[in-house]
């Protein structure tokens, strides 16, 4: 009887720590090297996002949660092939269309832009108190090549431009 309640409660444990973490290999988009991993637990914070990537360009990458689990290209508006596109927009399951940044009340994919060193890496963490790791699972994050002023003007979507590096969170 003890070896069963054991195992039950060994299942039960086991089930709500794969529920509360998620993770990502990520890779460039121009030749699919591995620049790092992402990783998203669980907290009372809300979710704790630990980044640490290497050999990007140095200065300000926009960096997002976007829709849907996919790194492959696709078709911009003018008919172009580019990467990434078929990650879709960033993750916004309360339907706000509005590009407000981390802390706003937009778009909940929207994480706080990577400061990228000299040496071309960032190591950082924040929190995200509007995501779960349940709800990012099978979804993509994409670093861009620009900044990101969490507004949509001058340029829609903070301004970052082309996606250089993805990866599905598993």
């Amino acid at each position: 009887m003890r070896s069963a309640l054991l195992i039950v409660l060994l299942l039960i444990v086991g089930c709500y720590l794969m529920d509360n973490d998620a993770a990502s290999n990520v890779m460039s988009t121009t030749d699919q090297t591995n620049i790092g991993k992402v990783k998203f637990t669980d907290t009372p914070k809300g979710l704790f996002v630990e980044v640490d990537f290497k050999n990007l360009p140095t200065g300000e990458h926009g960096f997002h949660i976007h829709e849907y689990g996919s790194c492959e290209k696709g078709l911009n508006s003018s008919g172009q092939e580019e990467p990434a596109l078929a990650a879709g927009g960033h993750y916004d399951p309360d339907q706000t269309g509005k590009h407000l940044g981390p802390k706003g009340e937009g778009h909940r994919g929207d994480l706080p832009a990577l400061k990228v060193n000299e040496k071309g890496s960032v190591k950082t963490s924040f929190y995200m108190p509007r995501l779960t790791a349940k709800e990012i699972r099978e979804r993509s994050v994409v670093i861009h090549a620009g900044g990101d002023n969490y507004q949509d003007t001058p340029k829609a979507l903070g301004g970052g431009g082309k996606r250089i590096a993805c990866g599905v969170i598993k």
